[in-house]
């Protein structure tokens, strides 16, 4: 058996052995309530809470009172949308998004249409970036929220968050961004880029699962959001339940980690990003890149594979983890709506590989793992009549299959 190469960090991360470390008193000796305000255990708890705090909101320039711990970015989200929408009913029922988005967004933007909340679902360009032209027409009157999330999970482009931010503060509208792939990866802050509401995961940067975070704006403005989950106000009351203190200290130590060792990481993934994509592209014909390389994630490479199906693709290199889709939607054989979006076609999205590098993964598996993709790719279309069809050249798309 050949060892295992991760290449799904977008995925989840492995934990990293330093935040372990930190978390390890707090499930043993450590194992007080944070809320408990009676005794030493208490105490010591609260006091790793509130160190965590300042550690992740040091990631993104905010105050560490502007941080309310949550489940994981899916609960954020959820918080942020429908806390925040039912907050300010009174102002407006409009929210707006993009076609993108992960369905922890867009589920609950569909939920709220049950409450007489309408969503305006913008759409992309061929790279996954949102036109602020359409943004700006979509504004009503009675738009109350944007939600627009920072990178894309299967194909890392970046959105213009800045003037995104800016143009929501011109507006008073509200801004939210779902950051759980930037946050730790690339910089962010929130007063520059003005971010009202933004959403973090723990296990996206080598922190525990289980345990995410929610930026809320305190001043300029005040952003207020009604709980969805409600017993004993805990929080700031906008989010009831008794703390995972030893997965918060995890995450406040991952969040440290990742924004001391940002600068050298980007370059460092990237670079692996980079020589990955060469080696494609150099050696196979008829693979195209989804995405932005340019302005996306470090560690994203989303390549579409001519003539070969991706779960086909997958078996053939089973030593390597990676994504024919997002990891949340891949249960289902649709082609992903992420690529869809982006003009991609059926066949094309149905043949696509998500890669995602990270802070363990070396130089040599990348080269190893590029050299067994190019091999996979190969044999498959050897077998396959579609790339032979295509070498005689027969345009597919004009080709009328039986049974259609």
């Amino acid at each position: 058996m050949k060892p295992m190469i991760y290449l799904d960090n977008n995925a989840t991360t492995p934990l990293d052995p330093r935040a372990l470390e930190a978390m390890m008193p707090y499930l043993k000796e450590k194992f007080g309530n944070a809320a408990s305000r009676n005794h030493a255990f208490g105490w010591e708890a609260e006091a790793a809470v509130e160190k965590a705090r300042e550690q992740v909101a040091a990631v993104i320039n905010a105050s560490p009172k502007e941080i309310v711990w949550t489940s994981g970015a899916t609960e954020s989200n959820n918080i942020a949308i429908k806390g925040t929408v039912r907050m300010y009913r009174d102002q407006g029922r409009h929210v707006i998004t993009q076609v993108t988005e992960h369905k922890a967004v867009i589920d609950p933007c569909k939920y709220l249409a049950g409450e007489g909340v309408e969503t305006t679902f913008l759409g992309v360009d061929r790279q996954g970036r949102i036109s602020m032209d359409e943004l700006r027409a979509a504004v009503r009157p009675d738009t109350v929220l944007v939600s627009i999330m920072f990178a894309n999970n299967e194909i890392g482009t970046i959105q213009p968050i800045a003037e995104i931010g800016a143009f929501c503060k011109e507006r008073n509208i509200i801004f939210h961004t779902d950051a759980t792939q930037a946050f730790g990866k690339v910089p962010i802050d929130v007063e520059a880029m003005g971010i009202d509401l933004l959403s973090v995961s723990g296990h996206k940067i080598y922190g525990p699962k289980g345990v995410g975070a929610l930026y809320v704006r305190r001043r300029k403005p005040r952003v207020r959001c009604e709980a969805v989950l409600h017993g004993g106000g805990h929080e700031r009351g906008m989010r009831s339940g008794t703390l995972n203190v030893p997965g918060i200290v995890g995450l406040g130590a991952a969040a440290e980690i990742a924004l001391r060792e940002m600068p050298a990481e980007r370059v460092r993934v990237a670079r692996m990003r980079d020589r990955l994509w060469q080696i494609l592209d150099s050696q196979l014909d008829d693979i195209y890149l989804n995405g932005d390389i340019v302005n996306g994630l470090p560690g994203t490479l989303n390549v579409s594979f001519s003539y070969v199906e991706g779960e086909s693709l997958m078996m053939g290199f089973s030593n390597i983890a990676v994504s024919s889709g997002s990891a949340c939607t891949s249960a289902s054989l649709e082609p992903s709506y992420v690529l869809k979006s982006l003009g991609v076609g059926d066949e094309l999205a149905h043949s696509s590989i998500r890669f995602s590098l990270g802070r363990f993964n070396t130089a040599e598996e990348i080269e190893q793992a590029g050299r067994q993709v190019v091999a996979t790719v190969r044999r498959l279309r050897e077998m396959s009549p579609l790339a032979e069809m295509a070498a005689e050249g027969i345009d597919l798309s004009k080709v009328q299959w039986a049974g259609h």
